[in-house]
């Protein structure tokens, strides 16, 4: 399971799994020792405080794969950085996003061979919960339909 989550991040570590009917859920933490200020680009290693962070990826084993991660917020350290705290961030995950990059790049790729609706069907089954209209969010944020 390590080996997997390292894919996305090597800086991400297991804590535990379970999987629970068709879906898997996996715990993890970041082991990063400092993050970047995403507002000044000044890096930190005061960690401010924790939350929990939850999104999709591509299945595992052919379960729906559920990611917990547990997020921390760090202090700015730079004066001049109108922020005093920033949350730690992850190329592979947007910003309030609720599934990795690689996951939203498989739905956009399954729903341009076929219909919204005929996607969801299939994607809800094997993949990923995701409504039709999530569905056509993503086509026209990508500028795919228009």
């Amino acid at each position: 399971m390590e080996d997997l989550i390292k894919l996305l991040d090597e800086n991400l570590e297991v804590d535990t799994y379970e999987v629970i009917d068709d879906e898997i859920f996996i715990y993890t933490k970041s082991i990063r020792t400092e993050a970047t200020c995403p507002y000044c680009g000044h890096s930190s290693s005061k960690v401010h405080s924790f939350y929990t962070r939850e999104f999709n990826d591509l299945p595992v084993l052919g379960k729906k794969s559920n990611i917990i991660l547990k997020n921390r917020k760090f202090f700015c350290n730079n004066s001049d950085c109108k922020y005093k705290t920033f949350a730690e961030t992850f190329d592979f995950l947007g910003f309030k996003a609720k599934k990795t990059k690689r996951l939203e790049e498989y739905i956009i790729n399954v729903s341009q061979n076929t219909s919204s609706l005929a996607a969801e069907k299939m994607l809800k089954k094997n993949v990923v919960q995701v409504g039709k209209s999530s569905i056509c969010n993503m086509l026209k944020k990508r500028n795919i339909n228009g």
